[in-house]
């Protein structure tokens, strides 16, 4: 019975501990996007960002070389090269941390997804919001054409 002890708190522990070291990282490029050819940006801010993300990619992007503005959501077609979308998921575990972060690149004409980047990581492997943006950005132009 001793022996069962130690054993039944190491398999306690990795049960506990199992789904919370979660990391997830990816991006993709639509058939015939060229995101080279892009100079310029617009991040559009959702009505529920109260953590200014559209701020982070912002920033992000001019380090990048990008002439970027942000702000709310308008009609296409966008005078921009492209449009910026991204939806954050944050989670409560002691602090509040960013969960998850998706990055859309548009068409500023038709809206249609240009690039797409996926960034999750839980409480374990977390980042912070501006590791978040620079890791689904770098996956985003890193990403291979199609």
């Amino acid at each position: 019975m001793k022996r069962l002890i130690p054993l039944i708190a190491i398999v306690g522990a990795m049960v506990l501990t199992s789904g919370c070291a979660v990391n997830r990282a990816s991006a993709s490029l639509s058939p015939g996007a060229d995101l080279s050819a892009v100079k310029t940006a617009y991040v559009v801010k959702h009505d529920k960002d109260k953590n200014n993300v559209n701020e982070l990619i912002k920033t992000r992007l001019e380090k990048q070389g990008y002439v970027v503005t942000t702000g709310p959501e308008l009609p296409t077609p966008y005078a921009t090269d492209m449009s910026v979308t991204y939806v954050d998921k944050w989670m409560w575990d002691i602090t509040m941390y960013m969960i998850e972060l998706t990055v859309n690149f548009r068409d500023p004409k038709t809206n249609f997804p240009i690039a797409t980047g996926n960034s999750l990581h839980t409480s374990l492997t977390r980042k912070s919001p501006p590791e978040m943006v620079d890791e689904v950005l770098t996956n985003i132009q890193s990403s291979p054409k199609k």
